[in-house]
């Protein structure tokens, strides 16, 4: 798939200064009865997902799951979120929603990037 999705992610590990490359990060949106999969992806070696479903968006609340934990396990350090989660709402389906997330072992930061 070649095509940019209608919702994006790049992480920055800001204790490296570099992209973080190969993090799992996991798409749902959810109701109040349930988390309904949209998309599953790893982030490349920019430290982006940017293809990883071509569907069309719903209006309502998304969350995306990022495995911070896995990913400073495997580089042999410790973290202090081992797991960011990042909800946010849609409203406009047509519009493009980039969730970038800022990263270190003890905090993040976020905002809607373009």
């Amino acid at each position: 798939m070649t095509a940019k999705s209608p919702i994006t992610t790049h992480i920055l590990d800001l204790g490296s200064g570099k992209p973080a490359t190969g993090v799992t990060v996991v798409l749902y949106r959810v109701t109040e009865a349930r988390e309904q999969l949209v998309a599953t992806g790893r982030t490349n070696n920019d430290g982006r997902i940017t293809d990883w479903f071509a569907s069309d968006l719903e209006a309502g609340q998304y969350r995306l799951r990022f495995q911070t934990g896995e990913w400073y396990q495997a580089q042999g350090l410790d973290t202090f979120f081992p797991e960011v989660n990042l909800d946010f709402q849609v409203s406009d389906t047509g519009a493009h929603y980039h969730v970038p997330l800022l990263l270190n072992q003890w905090g993040y930061s976020t905002y809607r990037g373009s």
